[in-house]
């Protein structure tokens, strides 16, 4: 007879889980999808143990599918992941999903239109695409110390201003920059700018 659950949210659900596929089946799918959203992040499993607060043997033992984890390990495996516990003991989906532009946020600061380029968040790194209108500026938001930026001009021109120091990208320029100061974004020009951001998050 299977023991009653409490009933206290997304933790329960991910045991409910657990209970409709069988022990067996949980394992071998917590392994495999542990393994590839690590893969996935290029990082290996004494990071992602490091990143989740576990040891580098309890972070081996989920990969390798031999592991019992408690209910505390999967939440830290989740949150160190950004995602549910039920995605963790979820069957195989396929590696590629299409996300339609409309799928992907949208957000007005003034003028300037940002969308997200990661409808999968990844711990640490945002990448976003930026539209300035002609004449258009936008103020940066000072991120974690020890931020970096990179920012590419994919059309247009972009003036970018960091610590104090002026920046011109023509189309297919890069600047790398700390993200941690003061900065700001500008299109000098006559017609349309689009600009990508790549921020990597410092850890604090």
């Amino acid at each position: 007879m299977r023991p009653s659950l409490p009933s206290d949210g997304v933790a329960d659900k991910g045991l409910e889980c657990c209970y409709a596929l069988g022990m067996d089946d949980v394992a071998s799918r917590l392994a495999a999808n542990v393994r590839g959203l690590r893969e996935a992040r290029a990082l290996t499993q004494a990071q992602m143990a490091k990143l989740a607060g576990l040891p580098r043997a309890t972070w081996a033992n989920l990969e390798s599918g031999a592991a019992n984890p408690t209910l505390a390990v999967l939440d830290r495996v989740a949150n160190a992941f950004q995602v549910t516990i039920e995605e963790l003991v979820a069957a195989a989906r396929s590696e590629a999903h299409h996300y339609p532009k409309a799928a992907l946020p949208v957000k007005l600061r003034g003028v300037v239109a940002i969308r997200k380029l990661l409808p999968d968040p990844i711990p640490g790194m945002d990448i976003d695409r930026m539209e300035l209108p002609a004449g258009a500026k936008m103020i940066g938001v000072p991120h974690t110390p020890g931020t970096r930026e990179y920012l590419t001009c994919e059309t247009g021109e972009i003036v970018l201003v960091a610590s104090g120091e002026e920046y011109r990208l023509a189309t297919g320029d890069v600047v790398a920059f700390r993200g941690d100061q003061r900065h700001s974004y500008v299109n000098p020009g006559s017609r349309v700018a689009v600009a990508y951001s790549v921020v990597v998050i410092a850890r604090r």
